[in-house]
């Protein structure tokens, strides 16, 4: 199915999402949408799918337009999107997400037999009686796209499907894709991610500012997609190397574990200025080990201690007055609250008076942020109207100036080349002032050249390496459980 896009403009308030954006995707394509976080992409991709109505513009399927009123009216005609967040319901069964948005057809057998066939077609692994809530990001997402082509869906759409994944689940995703394409049907992969355009896509279109910025056939120079994103060539950053000082962390012979997996026996010492990145796919441990320094998850056994005041058993309030600051991965699930603004986000952290709020102090503060974070938004715009690489930003300028123990889970998750490099000069600047850095990570990248010490997992066991002496081929062969034996 061959896909146009006509003039489309779609406003929100002063904000122009997108303005006058003109494209056309033949059929049996992989095509990537490429653009800085807020350049438009999820907003043209949600028009497309029927979430939103554009305000002007023309949307045409083999020369013949239409019009969605709903996901329903464009699933029905061949369309489906796999957003950042997966859309699903994690109380609920596999087989049972399977069955969502099935017209008339709920025989329980038969449905179950076509998630078995497009599971074995692409190498899914989904137990259908399994819970989603006990699904990696990577699965859900599986899910999701089974789900999709059981509907009959002819033009998928996948809206920066890799910023939760592992390294292994994005190869499984790229074949899945490219076997898609060879039976016909067109895939739009949106993403900032040059590189993964780059290996994927035969086509890519660059948007900025909601406009079209270029149009180019793979393969393409990464320069000049470059060029085309920012207006500018983008320097990749290194670690700066920083004078550690006094123990600001210290983990002594501890255990923790939830009802899946338990960490046993960790000890570790985290100086002023130092960045430890924590390596692993997903739901090795190191999620635990974030919320147990965080104060979230009482440990087993084993002691905590911040700047040598025993903390083990402690309130999680009690960690936040010694300095402590988390940030989760989750950004609307536990970061963010749906509903509010950015301005009452800020009320809530920075506390002026004991009982009333000062909605002048909470305006400048949160305006000086949203400049500070290059946040896309105003003090009086609701969090869930970010766009996932905004959100992003909201919860990194959330957290406290001047913390002694950062705790980030997937820090730059969802954020461009250029906001990346930004972030990681605030942070570098804070570990200067003597901040210790802890951060997860799916990127390999990422934690060589931005962490000092790493700490590798897998299945609960933990290795802990200095940066300098691994490689990524050698930390990619950790993760899967290389020198674990």
């Amino acid at each position: 199915m061959k896909v146009e896009l006509k003039d489309i403009h779609k406003h929100f308030g002063s904000i122009r999402a997108n303005d006058g954006v003109t494209l056309s995707i033949e059929s049996g394509t992989l095509y990537g949408l490429l653009g800085e976080n807020g350049a438009g992409k999820s907003t043209l991709m949600k028009v497309l799918s029927g979430f939103l109505t554009p305000d002007r513009g023309e949307i045409l399927f083999d020369g013949k337009p239409v019009r969605f009123n709903s996901p329903e009216e464009a699933v029905a005609m061949g369309v489906g999107m796999l957003h950042q967040d997966p859309l699903d319901f994690p109380t609920l069964r596999v087989i049972d997400n399977f069955l969502l948005g099935s017209p008339g057809n709920w025989l329980l057998d038969r449905n179950r037999r076509r998630l078995i066939e497009l599971t074995i077609q692409f190498d899914f692994k989904l137990d259908p009686n399994a819970f989603v809530s006990d699904l990696s990001i990577g699965e859900r997402q599986q899910l999701e796209i089974t789900r999709l082509l059981g509907l009959g869906v002819n033009v998928l759409i996948l809206d920066e499907p890799t910023t939760a994944i592992s390294a292994q689940q994005r190869e499984k995703l790229f074949q899945a894709l490219r076997q898609l394409t060879e039976q016909g049907k067109t895939v739009i992969f949106v993403s900032h991610k040059l590189e993964e355009v780059k290996s994927l896509c035969s086509k890519v279109a660059v948007l900025a500012h909601g406009k079209v910025t270029g149009e180019v056939k793979m393969p393409c120079q990464t320069e000049d997609l470059v060029q085309m994103m920012f207006g500018q060539k983008i320097t990749v950053g290194k670690r700066l190397a920083v004078k550690f000082g006094n123990s600001v962390l210290e983990l002594e012979n501890l255990t923790i574990s939830d009802w899946r997996l338990e960490v046993k026996g960790l000890s570790l010492r985290a100086r002023e200025g130092e960045v430890i990145g924590l390596a692993g796919l997903e739901g090795s441990g190191q999620h635990l080990v974030m919320r147990t320094c965080a104060g979230l998850l009482k440990p087993s056994s084993g002691r905590i201690r911040i700047f040598d005041q025993d903390m083990t058993g402690r309130a999680y309030r009690d960690f936040i007055k010694a300095g402590i600051a988390y940030m989760p991965a989750g950004r609307l699930e536990e970061g963010l609250m749906a509903g509010m603004t950015l301005r009452e986000h800020i009320a809530l952290v920075e506390k002026n008076t004991p009982f009333f709020v000062e909605w002048t102090i909470a305006t400048k503060e949160i305006s000086q942020r949203i400049q500070e974070y290059n946040i896309k938004g105003k003090p009086e715009t609701p969090v869930e109207e970010l766009s996932g690489g905004n959100q992003q930003r909201t919860l990194l300028a959330l957290l406290p100036r001047n913390p002694r123990l950062l705790l980030m889970e997937h820090p730059t998750r969802g954020l461009d080349m250029e906001s990346t490099e930004y972030i990681w000069k605030l942070l570098s600047e804070r570990a200067q002032q003597g901040t210790a850095i802890l951060f997860t990570s799916s990127d390999l990248d990422e934690l060589l050249d931005r962490s000092d010490r790493m700490m590798i997992f897998f299945g609960g066991k933990v290795r802990i390496t200095e940066s300098h002496n691994t490689n990524a081929l050698q930390l990619g062969e950790s993760i899967g459980g290389k020198g674990f034996e």
